[in-house]
């Protein structure tokens, strides 16, 4: 871990201290400024229970064709199925114990 991304983590945690110690400051404002009657709108005229399960199924459904799972840096580094030695890029062959990797 980076020292940039510790830093950006810190900073994260600090704001959501800040913003749970004043939630009912920060509720207030949104009852005020009228964000919690127009979300009552929306909710009401747009997103009913057949269009939230559609919108979920496409959620789940968004995948990377190309993609089965595994990350590319997991892929590079693979163990041996018989001696359990890690190999490192596209080796055909354990170097320790010489079976066959596929």
């Amino acid at each position: 871990m980076t020292l940039g991304l510790r830093k950006i983590i810190l900073l994260g945690l600090i704001g959501c201290i800040f913003l749970m110690a004043n939630v009912v400051v920060v509720a207030n404002w949104l009852a005020n400024s009228g964000v919690s009657q127009f979300a009552q709108t929306i909710k009401n005229n747009y997103l009913t229970g057949t269009a939230v399960t559609i919108i979920v199924a496409l959620l789940i459904l968004l995948v990377a064709p190309n993609k089965t799972g595994g990350s590319k840096i997991m892929s590079f580094v693979r163990r041996c199925p018989v001696c359990d030695h890690r190999l490192i890029g596209s080796a055909n062959y354990c170097s320790d114990c010489g079976s066959k990797v596929s």
